[in-house]
């Protein structure tokens, strides 16, 4: 038996991405980072999707369309999160989220 042809092995690489996205957003002292750490997370999502429309889901297209859209999702806050990186970066100089707490709503 390949080990592809189990739900588990699936589900184990989300958490290891769901975890290391976490630890990312915790960790990271730059808003790259923080969005790479989120992107991270997502991929995660989507991987669980995936693998429960493979192995469980009646119709296999609520898997990939949930999929889909996580994908545009990310795509769009990527586009938006470096926007408001460069935006940033040009007003205070720095990208590092701790310098940047004067900011108002």
């Amino acid at each position: 038996m390949m080990i592809s042809a189990n739900l588990n092995t699936y589900l184990i690489i989300a958490v290891i991405l769901l975890i290391i996205g976490l630890y990312g957003m915790l960790q990271h002292r730059s808003l790259i980072g923080m969005l790479i750490s989120s992107e991270f997370i997502l991929n995660g999502a989507g991987l669980n999707f995936m693998a429960f429309n493979r192995f469980v889901a009646p119709n296999p297209a609520v898997g990939q369309i949930y999929t889909l859209f996580i994908m545009g999702i990310a795509a769009a806050e990527a586009a938006i999160v470096i926007s408001i990186i460069i935006a940033v970066y040009r007003k205070y100089g720095s990208e590092d989220p701790e310098r940047v707490q004067d900011m108002k709503l």
